[in-house]
């Protein structure tokens, strides 16, 4: 019998997949099927919604409507049947790379092939948390607390050199592409995390291609829809991978 009541909704369109909303689900309610987060039967959300703030794209709402009440014992029935199925969701990929597990982890240097670093004076990864996509990382990940963030364009890690030494040390890094990603989605994304999260300080990296330009406009517009002011600076990096210019913007 179905009742109106408060429950999960999904937006399929804005879903990427990323998984975190199945881990924030203690039910078991919500599963990734063919690359989306579905709501695998009403009778299993309690209309709590413990998944809204881990969705990274915004696409969970709570709506009022007609479905099936809450069943507690139908829940643990499901849990206990479906134990194996979620362990495999949760398992990291073949490439160890577990798309929703957060971690925050101490420098450990690097141990290649090379007896010394090839490039640069340091082998030492500065990198200090998982995961680093925008679109992956939470608004409430510990590591983003009274951070000083660098928001990076995915192309400048590899153009410039010296990114670990020189921009990477003592910041928390978010990375992504203001052409080929949602860029709806990055402003409220950042708006959530600038809600959240006491953010010092931002350095957006970007590159001197005219694709790159919109990211600090995106977090400028985020700020404003966050009603935070935060000081901003601007550094370019050019294909041949210098730096072309630094501007503080806020």
């Amino acid at each position: 019998m179905k009742i109106l009541r408060k429950i999960v909704t999904i937006n399929e369109e804005k879903c990427d997949g990323c998984g975190l909303c199945t881990e924030a689900c203690a039910e078991g309610a919500i599963r990734i099927i063919n690359g989306k987060a579905k709501l695998i039967a009403d009778k299993y959300c309690d209309g709590l919604g413990a998944c809204l703030g881990e969705c990274p794209q915004g696409a969970i709402d709570i709506t009022e409507r007609e479905a099936e009440a809450f069943d507690e014992t139908a829940v643990e029935a499901h849990l206990h049947r479906a134990a194996p199925s979620i362990a495999e969701d949760l398992k990291p990929l073949a490439c160890g790379c577990p798309s929703a597990h957060i971690e925050t982890f101490s420098k450990i240097p690097s141990q290649g092939m090379a007896e010394k670093p090839v490039l640069g004076e340091s082998s030492q990864s500065e990198l200090t948390h998982w995961p680093v996509q925008i679109r992956l990382v939470p608004p409430t990940a510990p590591f983003l607390e009274g951070a000083d963030l660098l928001v990076a364009a995915d192309c400048t890690p590899v153009t410039y050199e010296r990114f670990h030494q020189d921009f990477l040390k003592g910041r928390i890094v978010l990375m992504g592409c203001p052409k080929f990603d949602d860029q709806e989605a990055y402003i409220d994304k950042f708006a959530q995390i600038f809600q959240k999260a006491d953010v010092k300080g931002i350095t957006v990296l970007v590159m001197e291609v005219p694709c790159c330009q919109g990211l600090p406009a995106i977090l400028q517009r985020a700020m404003e829809r966050a009603g935070k002011e935060i000081p901003l600076k601007r550094m370019v990096i050019t294909t041949r991978g210098t730096i072309a210019g630094t501007m503080d913007m806020h």
